[in-house]
């Protein structure tokens, strides 16, 4: 045991192994309004609106940015609902190479998520992005997020949503 220790410290010597991942995204909803004739005169012809503000923080272990998992918190705000969230999950993210500098960059997590000033409501939460890394670790992504949490006599609730990554490896 302790010699797998020293061989593990002396190749963490050489390389970085670890990561730390912080993400903004902004969910969004489709607009019940699109085609409608504003005060304006103008037609309102968006076909999605924001709908609350996504930050996350993780960290975690990687292998040559193929790889990794990590440990992920942070806050989902749904104006929609009237909902604030802290997600609580463990994060798997897999990055294979697509061109020389380009790598597609899919992410899964699973834990659990609270609701805030809402008592004790407390559920499952589940996320799977799909997005495009850079070679400078900035990735741009589509998250689909879902939490077993019972708000509005629904039994759960969930999100899509647009973002950007950063990566520090």
């Amino acid at each position: 045991m302790v010699s797998l220790f020293f061989t593990f410290s002396a190749f963490s010597q050489n390389k970085k192994f670890t990561y730390i991942q912080f993400d903004v995204a902004i969910p969004i909803k489709g607009n019940p309004e699109r085609e409608e004739t504003v005060a304006n005169g103008n037609k309102n012809s968006s076909w999605f609106l924001p709908d609350g503000l996504n930050t996350k923080i993780g960290y975690g272990v990687h292998y040559n940015k193929w790889i990794a998992l990590g440990i992920n918190t942070g806050i989902d705000w749904q104006w929609t609902e009237k909902l604030v969230i802290v997600p609580v999950f463990a994060n798997l993210k897999l990055s294979p190479k697509i061109s020389e500098d380009t790598r597609i960059a899919l992410q899964l997590g699973l834990g659990k998520a609270m609701a805030l000033g809402r008592g004790d409501l407390m559920g499952e939460y589940k996320k799977i992005s799909l997005g495009i890394q850079t070679p400078d670790d900035l990735i741009i992504f589509i998250e689909l997020s879902h939490y077993a949490i019972p708000i509005n006599n629904q039994k759960d609730t969930g999100s899509i949503s647009l973002g950007l990554s950063l990566i520090t490896f």
